[in-house]
């Protein structure tokens, strides 16, 4: 796969489609690898008439990692200082811009899911003259009011690292049990997530990503000055980001699509596909029209 210089690091990338097609860039969650946009997933939409772009984000995957920096001091970030924070939302969506920028992508529809859909609202926020359509899938608008995590999806957050690939794989598979969507079968879970420590496992880097999370500003005010077509997709069984985010960030957004999606967790199941490719598209053309 390629690297883009963006924003000062490197990132990897593929696409799918026709380049002379509209440019539609999946932006993946926290610890998440691109590989989690499944190819199957990213023809589906190629095949809709977008140039799909998948990427990995800074400190995950095989772009650029921040291993040279101090760990994040979560107790002081929770307290108010920010000084061990390595990064915000707002640099990750400059990577984004960065990543258009390589490309010579002058705007591009924005799909960001969880910790994805944080940065494509940042994006939208800070970036608006690159963006055609929002869609923010299973997040949140950082108001901590709403969108908070079940006791059983936040204990998850504070486990320790897997020291062993074995461990690393149950422990994956343990944590989608919680907030994974009803009824995805197990074996390919575990081949998913064995899939993905191969191509890359670097815990300290989610470690600095959620920092980046805790320590970035309440997207409200913002949101509500955004002007863009926007769809707000969320799942009704999401015990890891309470459908209360996805809500919260329809209101905010003017005239934002709200589509809540019964029995779906914090994941994109091969049954939602088909509703959320359609959905995608019918915003696109709100931003075509």
């Amino acid at each position: 796969m390629p690297r883009a210089q963006a924003n000062g690091i490197e990132l990897e990338y593929d696409t799918f489609g026709d380049p002379a097609n509209p440019a539609l860039v999946l932006v993946m969650g926290l610890r998440t690898q691109m590989i989690a946009w499944e190819e199957e997933l990213c023809g589906l939409l190629a095949d809709q008439g977008f140039h799909v772009i998948r990427f990995d984000n800074r400190d995950c995957g095989l772009s650029t990692q921040f291993d040279h920096l101090p760990a994040p001091d979560f107790a002081a970030i929770f307290a108010g200082d920010r000084t061990t924070v390595p990064y915000t939302l707002a640099d990750m969506a400059l990577d984004l811009v960065g990543l258009l920028d390589a490309l010579g992508v002058d705007k591009a529809h924005l799909v960001g899911a969880s910790m994805g859909g944080m940065i494509a609202q940042q994006c939208a926020i800070d970036h608006p003259e690159r963006v055609l359509s929002l869609c923010s899938i299973m997040s949140t608008t950082g108001n901590p009011a709403v969108g908070q995590p079940s006791p059983e999806a936040l204990a998850l957050l504070d486990q320790r690292p897997a020291t062993t690939r074995e461990e690393a794989v149950e422990a994956s598979v343990a944590a989608w049990r919680v907030f994974g969507s009803p009824g995805v079968d197990e074996e390919q879970l575990r081949a998913r997530s064995a899939l993905a420590y191969d191509r890359a496992y670097n815990p300290a880097g989610g470690m600095r990503q959620y920092a980046a999370i805790i320590a970035s500003p309440d997207r409200t005010p913002g949101l509500q000055g955004v002007r863009l077509p926007a769809l707000v997709v969320h799942g009704t069984a999401d015990t890891l980001v309470n459908p209360s985010g996805g809500q919260a960030t329809a209101a905010a957004i003017p005239d934002a699509e709200l589509l809540l999606v019964d029995g779906m967790g914090h994941d994109l199941p091969p049954t939602v596909w088909p509703t959320l490719v359609r959905a995608i598209r019918r915003n696109a053309d709100r931003a075509a029209a």
